[in-house]
């Protein structure tokens, strides 16, 4: 798998201007790695993991337009670690199974009273949530909040941005596998008012099979707030499934029209599992990851096989 340039001089154009001593310059630009069709004015936050906040190694600088720099939970810069196959990536896992705790390793931010720098989907009509994955540990992972030895986590978080009132685990958009009717399933999970219904999209295959422990895939994810149309995709192509909610979760029906995410900056991103302010362990992946991007618009079946062909 070739590492592709991952910031071309389109995006270059979106991030803020530099100040001496106080910022580092990204790579140099090349054209390709943001695909055409007005993708890169809509790519919110983008990570490749190889862009420490200058002085703070623990956060990683965001390469997209928002400037929303990540925290690199409980791990710190040991976090990144050097893949034989794209380079420097983002580590998560759980540390201690069998404690009780919140030491597992995960990336986000979080603030209460909203994310400002994330006002892209306040009130957004669509949003894509994507990037490249490995399970590298067990999945899912024991549940360290449980007696029970035996015990695990009903789900495992990948990558998703919080809704406008989450706690650190509701989220607006989020990757994720979950059980549906007992079966762990990847899964495309929204919700377009905060603190009310969610909705789900399901993939048909076997998750093993979408997401094989030590191999490099990429996922995305699509949200259509307005039509309530969800999709995912491997490796750039569809998926086939159905979603798991039946009425109407989002409230749809009816004016006003059209229909968007609630008008609330969103509390944060959480990466690798729940709570990214660090107050408990949730879902936790013990996973790698690289190329993580969130976008403020439901990206097409072509964009999204043009996004995984960039950053491959």
């Amino acid at each position: 798998m070739r590492r592709a340039a991952l910031v071309t001089a389109a995006l270059a154009l979106l991030l803020p201007p530099l100040v001496p001593g106080s910022a580092v310059a990204g790579p140099p630009a090349r054209p390709g790695a943001v695909p055409d069709g007005g993708v890169g004015r809509h790519l919110v936050a983008f990570y490749d993991f190889a862009h420490p906040v200058p002085g703070d190694p623990g956060r990683e600088r965001d390469l997209g337009r928002s400037g929303t720099a990540l925290r690199l939970v409980n791990g710190g810069e040991l976090m990144r670690v050097r893949d034989p196959v794209r380079g420097r990536v983002l580590e998560t896992r759980q540390v201690t199974p069998a404690e009780r705790g919140n030491d597992d390793w995960k990336a986000g931010v979080y603030d209460p009273a909203g994310v400002a720098s994330l006002r892209a989907f306040n009130g957004a009509r669509e949003a894509t949530v994507m990037g490249w994955f490995k399970p590298v540990g067990e999945l899912p992972a024991p549940n360290s909040q449980s007696a029970d030895p035996t015990d695990h986590y009903g789900a495992v978080g990948l990558a998703g941005i919080l809704s406008g009132t989450s706690q650190g685990h509701d989220v607006r958009a989020l990757l994720e596998l979950i059980k549906v009717d007992g079966v762990l399933r990847l899964v495309a999970l929204g919700r377009r008012a905060d603190g009310a219904g969610s909705q789900t999209f399901a993939a048909d295959a076997d998750w093993r099979q979408l997401l094989p422990h030590g191999r490099w895939v990429h996922l995305a994810a699509t949200f259509d707030f307005d039509t309530g149309a969800m999709a995912l995709y491997r490796d750039g192509r569809p998926l086939t499934g159905s979603l798991v909610v039946p009425g109407d979760p989002w409230a749809l029906a009816g004016p006003p029209e059209p229909d968007t995410a609630s008008p609330s900056d969103p509390r944060g991103i959480k990466i690798g599992g729940s709570y990214p302010q660090n107050t408990r362990e949730g879902n936790p992946c013990s996973c790698r990851m690289d190329d993580l991007a969130f976008l403020d618009r439901a990206l097409s079946p072509a964009e999204v096989r043009a996004r995984y062909r960039s950053t491959r």
